[in-house]
């Protein structure tokens, strides 16, 4: 049984952070330490909120609570997702080096969020502190931009892209919802980059009236665990669209906002509809 110590904020109602992430993984077999960045009662794109962030010490007290019982040497891997502030993101710099000394064998996936209301000097840390601090970067079309400094258009441009952040650190780049001229636009892409191979998904576009919030983190969360299970790149690339496919047409089907994971969780665990993924580069 792989272990995940998954570092995201928290809702009571909906899904998003490790409201989405930690359920797919244990459908998925793979058993999830949640450690929650932020409690709060529904994500902020209702226009209202209650809750609060924890503050960095809390997080790096909550690890250090583990390893005291000895079980940091069982982690396999950690995700990251919204870090509300540059404490937050150096307490998860400094867990992944707790965990890793713990377990060399560990590896941290971070998705990087910026733009969500945590403040430009703290996505400008962000950008700056996670790729060194990373084996895998699951950025957006936006980010993954604002990590090279440039605009992107095609994938082969987002390919260049991500194997320059690869030199900066990470051993993978899963770009969502990669924003490509030349691909349909009724449909979204996923784009998987290693120093020697790039893989490419795509699933249907949705007309959603309010788009689903928590579908990047379900990303992350499937990716990692089918990863972690030992698939490879481009398998654990097309389990992840034909899942996060299935979740969001039983969400558009049953005319939901928030994302029906309960009720499409044979089709994360086992897809019926497979979406392949197919050859964009090498090295």
């Amino acid at each position: 049984m792989k272990n995940v110590l998954s570092i995201q904020p928290h809702v009571v109602f909906g899904h998003v952070g490790n409201s989405a992430a930690v359920f797919p993984m244990q459908r998925l077999g793979v058993n999830v330490w949640p450690l929650e960045t932020m409690q709060f009662s529904n994500h902020m794109q209702y226009g209202h909120w209650a809750g609060s962030a924890i503050d960095a010490a809390q997080m790096n007290e909550l690890v250090e609570g583990i390893g005291t019982i000895g079980v940091l040497r069982r982690c396999d891997a950690v995700l990251s997702g919204y870090l509300s502030s540059t404490e937050q993101v150096q307490a998860v710099v400094d867990i992944v080096k707790a965990v890793k000394a713990a377990n060399p064998q560990a590896w941290h996936f971070a998705t990087p969020v910026i733009g969500a209301g945590a403040g430009a000097h703290v996505d400008e840390y962000l950008l700056s502190a996670m790729p060194a601090a990373t084996d895998g970067l699951a950025p957006n079309h936006e980010t993954l931009q604002k990590l090279v400094g440039r605009a992107i258009e095609t994938v082969d441009e987002a390919v260049v892209a991500s194997r320059e952040i690869i030199a900066r650190g990470p051993q993978l780049v899963l770009v969502k919802q990669l924003r490509d001229r030349n691909s349909p636009a009724d449909r979204v892409n996923l784009l998987a980059v290693t120093a020697s191979e790039a893989w490419m998904s795509q699933y249907p576009r949705y007309p959603f009236a309010r788009q689903p919030v928590g579908v990047s983190e379900l990303t992350s969360a499937i990716f990692v665990a089918r990863r972690l299970t030992g698939d490879s790149v481009r398998t654990a690339l097309e389990h992840t669209s034909a899942a996060v496919h299935a979740v969001l047409k039983a969400t558009y089907e049953a005319g939901r906002y928030e994302l029906e994971l309960v009720a499409a969780q044979d089709d994360i665990a086992r897809p019926r509809e497979w979406l392949g993924a197919w050859f964009v580069g090498a090295a």
